[in-house]
Order: C-alpha cells, then sequence, then structure tokens
C-alpha cells in the first residue's frame, strides 16, 4: 500500500482484489439477510458469520500459531469497511474476532486457547463482554461485580448493563472484582463465563428505536470454573484498557450508516451549493477518518490516540444522520427504518466511551494536560 498522490492511498493489486471480493460478499449477505445500520452491532446472523468464516475473515489477523491468518491488520480494515459499509450482518463473530480471540491468544492459557479459539474462528460461537455496570460506565475502575474463589470455583455476584448480544451471547467475557482491599485499579479480574450457567438472568433492554441488542445481565451465586481465569488474577486491568484499543479506534466506528448516507447522498439536490458542500464535508470526514483508522492498525499513532480517533469518527456518524434528515426530510420520519436510523444516531457518541470522556483521555495520556483538581 502506498500514498497514490499525497492524500489517497494507492492499494496494491492484492488489496484491491480483497476489496471487490470483500463487497461482492457483503452484497450478497445484505440480498440474503437485510441491510443493518450499525451492522457490526444490530446485524446478527450466524449462517453470515460462517460464511466470513469460510473466506478466512475470521480471525484473519490472528496469529498462524493459533489458527489465524497472520494476515496484515490493514486487510482486515479492508473487509470489515466493505461490510459494515454495506450494512452486512456481522454481529454474531464481530466481538470474539476484535477483542476476545486476541485477549485469549494473549493472555490465555493453552487449555483456553485450545477449547474457544476454534470455535470463533469458524464462527461458531458468540461472545459478549461483561464490562458496564449501573454506576460503573465510564468509570471502569469503580466496578463492583464480585467473583469470590471458593476452591476450584469463583462465585459470582452482580450486575451488568449495556452488555451488546448479551441475550444471543455463548459466552460474556466478564471484568469482575477478585479483590475489593487494593485501589479501584487493583483486583480486577477477567473471567470467561459459559451463559447457560445456572444463576444468570439476561434482560434485554428495549431502545427507543426497538432494538434489543443491549442487555442487562444478573448473577446471583453464579459458580465459574476458576480455570476460566484469563491472565492475572487481580491484575487484569491492563487487559481491560487492551481490549478497549481494540474497541475503540476500528473501523466501525466510521461507516456503521454508510448505508444511510448513500440513500440521501443519491436522492440530494446537488443543484443547490449549500447541499453540495454539506456532501464534501462528509466526504472529506469520511476521508479522514479512515486515514485515522489506518494510522491505528498500522501502528502509527500514539499510544491512547484511539480516543481522538472514535471521537472523530462517531461525531461524523451523527453528522451523517443530521445530512441524511435535511435531504430527506418528511420521508426520513414516515420511513419506519430511516427514522429508526436518525433517533439511533445519539448513540454513536456513547457506546463504547462518550465523546466527553474520550476528550479526557486524549487530554490525559496523550497530551499530558494536568487534571483538574477535585472539590
Amino acid at each position: 500500500m502506498s500514498m497514490g498522490d499525497g492524500f489517497n492511498f494507492t492499494l496494491s493489486p492484492e488489496l484491491e482484489d480483497l476489496r471487490d471480493r470483500s463487497r461482492q460478499v457483503a452484497q450478497q449477505g445484505v440480498a440474503d439477510h437485510g441491510v443493518h445500520n450499525d451492522s457490526w452491532i444490530n446485524g446478527f446472523s450466524k449462517e453470515f458469520s460462517a460464511t466470513l468464516a469460510d473466506n478466512g475473515w475470521v480471525g484473519m489477523t490472528w496469529p498462524v500459531e493459533f489458527g489465524g491468518g497472520g494476515r496484515p491488520n490493514i486487510e482486515r480494515v479492508i473487509m470489515a469497511e466493505e461490510m459494515i459499509g454495506a450494512g452486512a450482518p456481522i454481529a454474531a463473530s464481530w466481538f470474539a474476532d476484535r477483542q476476545f480471540g486476541p485477549s485469549l491468544f494473549t493472555y490465555g492459557t493453552p487449555d483456553q486457547q485450545a477449547e474457544y479459539l476454534p470455535d470463533m474462528l469458524a464462527g461458531k460461537t458468540t461472545w459478549g463482554i461483561g464490562m458496564s455496570e449501573p454506576d460503573s460506565g465510564s468509570d471502569l475502575a469503580s466496578l463492583k461485580t464480585s467473583a469470590v474463589r471458593s476452591g476450584d470455583i469463583f462465585v459470582v455476584n452482580g450486575q451488568k448493563i449495556w452488555t451488546s448480544g448479551g441475550a444471543l451471547a455463548d459466552y460474556v467475557y466478564l471484568i469482575c472484582r477478585t479483590d475489593a482491599t487494593g485501589r479501584p485499579h487493583e483486583g480486577v479480574s477477567e473471567l470467561i463465563v459459559p451463559m447457560d450457567l445456572p444463576g444468570i438472568e439476561v434482560r434485554p433492554i428495549r431502545d427507543m428505536v426497538d432494538n434489543t441488542h443491549f442487555c442487562e445481565i444478573f448473577f446471583t451465586d453464579v459458580e465459574v470454573p476458576a480455570e476460566n481465569l484469563v491472565g492475572v488474577e487481580g491484575g487484569a486491568f491492563k487487559q481491560t484498557m487492551v481490549q478497549l484499543e481494540h474497541e475503540r479506534g476500528g473501523i466501525d466506528r466510521l461507516v456503521s450508516n454508510r448505508p444511510l448516507y448513500e440513500l440521501a447522498k443519491a436522492k440530494a439536490d446537488t443543484d443547490n451549493p449549500v447541499v453540495r458542500q454539506q456532501i464534501a464535508r462528509l466526504e472529506a470526514d469520511y476521508h479522514v477518518g479512515r486515514l485515522l483508522v489506518y494510522r491505528e492498525v498500522l501502528r502509527q499513532a500514539p499510544k491512547g490516540f484511539s480516543a481522538a480517533t472514535k471521537v472523530f469518527c462517531t461525531e461524523h456518524q451523527v453528522r451523517v444522520a443530521d445530512f441524511a434528515a435535511s435531504v430527506l426530510g418528511p420521508e426520513m420520519t414516515l420511513d419506519s427504518q430511516q427514522s429508526r436510523e436518525l433517533c439511533y444516531s445519539p448513540s454513536y457518541k456513547l457506546a463504547g466511551g462518550t465523546s466527553e470522556v474520550m476528550r479526557n483521555i486524549l487530554g490525559e495520556r496523550v497530551l499530558g494536560l494536568p487534571r483538574e483538581p477535585r472539590a
């Protein structure tokens, strides 16, 4: 891959072939399963995840020794941009591919890797992350869900919220507290929790546009085998921060409502200079957002810069929805799918960490600005 004219990436023939093939598969996925706005979280189809796996597109960047493709990160971005940009349903395998597989081959035991990675790679298992809690959303270190060691099990009690795909997940990767005696960032552990264990109750949260992918999960004396501990007991906070780096700087934060943009652009009055300027702004933002994501996957961005990438890309998605509303007008309020996409758009700046929190992270961890003293 090279920088063509200084502003546009020129892809190698192999990467262009990958983009073309990905586009074809994505279009077929939409034809078979429907188009999904925010398809990496709303578009659930294990059948289509199996298709991705058959093409080698689940775990394509994982190391070969763990069953992955060992391919450059840029290839996954190219494939994912076509899938999400078309609205193809990739949610059943997205989280396992993006963060849980990497967590297991980085921190997991050989037995865990042998047990869980093959089914992830085949698109057979769906994973959710048990991270946020009612009083511990952006402040993850304040989480209270406990896992108390009792011989060869952990007894888990507590509540998680905003667990994406929790009602459909085979496993939840649980962030919990195994020691409450130290500082907030200490005593945090990660457990693999099969969702069929006794004592687990899942309550889907129906949002204002009738989505139910977010869930509450209640754990009451859930007995999780101690062998399901991932990494260091009580020392997993840094592991979780690595997961968030995977989560914040991806192409999913840029192209989630691209289908809506393409619809609005096709119907826009391009004789109107104001509309042309709006389109030019959005096209430029797509380009800038793509460059930011490429910097992340090529490891050219400073540590922690994924917070800035997420802010730019998700605020762009809100501008896309606003543009569509201005172009489509009453049509957008009368068409149920389009009106849902408009009402859903504020969530882009909330899920995965609010824009306000991301700006704090950027200021403190990347720019080194001092924290404001607490009153």
